[in-house]
């Protein structure tokens, strides 16, 4: 692909974990609006697929760069093949996510810190490296995917909840730093949605996917990339889940923990 091919209509947009979920969801909406596209993640030959679709049903310029974000050099190799490509990024979802599931003194060593790599490490990396050239030509928007984990502690998925909860403050520290720079930052916290995340966690005879107001990736990517256009700080999908993310504020959290792990729980745990 040659620099002229590259000539971005609406702007350019990064988005990580671009191969399935929201993250796949989100790329078909940007496209759909004349955005130019670079696609992250660790599967080559869905990138490609995912590039084929999106040139073929909108026209949109896209880029892949296939990357593991669980390897700690990653999101320096992205911003290296950016500034060989002369792309200037003027959106960056954050969307890369993967969750450990059990108890935390049972799970596996290397599966929690690599969750940890991904989920804050490289997040913060990426946003660092490509957050200065936002400021200084005065315009551009980040999406960090959060959860309504970041909202409480999450007993059987404890390491995954504290990474979102983490997610989630950053996001609102850099809004209020970003104010009146033309970058706004918007934190997106679906509940548990039905993107593939369960499965690839172990989740799924988790009572908590079986509860209602669970939505689909479709439905979170719409609400996400609205929020983003708007400039909300944050943007939580769905009735249920804004009421119970709300509600969080006013029980004891020694109550509330012990209500996640109900939901948390394997439906053969209990009864």
């Amino acid at each position: 692909m040659t620099r002229d091919d590259w000539e971005p209509v609406a702007g350019t947009a990064l988005i990580t974990g671009a191969s399935g979920g929201i993250g796949l969801e989100l790329a078909r909406l940007f496209a759909r609006d004349g955005w130019s596209l670079v696609l992250v993640a660790r599967r080559a030959d869905r990138l490609d697929a995912l590039a084929g679709e999106l040139r073929g049903r909108f026209g949109a310029p896209v880029e892949v760069i296939p990357a593991d974000l669980s390897v700690p050099g990653a999101p320096g190799e992205i911003a290296r093949a950016l500034r060989v490509r002369s792309v200037a990024v003027d959106v960056l979802v954050n969307d890369a996510g993967v969750g450990v599931y059990g108890p935390f003194a049972a799970t596996d060593l290397e599966a929690e810190l690599g969750m940890i790599q991904v989920n804050v490490t490289a997040l913060t990396h990426l946003t660092k490296l490509l957050l200065p050239g936002m400021i200084r030509r005065g315009r551009g928007r980040l999406l960090n995917v959060a959860s309504t984990a970041a909202f409480q502690p999450g007993p059987l998925m404890a390491a995954y909840y504290a990474t979102k909860a983490y997610v989630l403050s950053l996001s609102e520290a850099l809004s209020e730093e970003l104010e009146g720079s033309g970058v706004t930052v918007t934190a997106l916290c679906p509940g548990p949605a039905l993107t593939g995340f369960q499965a690839a966690a172990g989740m799924e005879r988790s009572k908590l996917f079986r509860r209602i107001g669970v939505l689909d990736a479709v439905t979170v990517a719409h609400a996400g990339y609205a929020g983003l256009m708007k400039g909300k700080r944050v943007v939580v999908p769905g009735l249920v889940n804004k009421i119970l993310a709300q509600s969080v504020r006013f029980a004891p959290r020694r109550l509330l923990t012990a209500i996640v792990r109900r939901m948390q729980e394997s439906e053969s745990v209990r009864g």
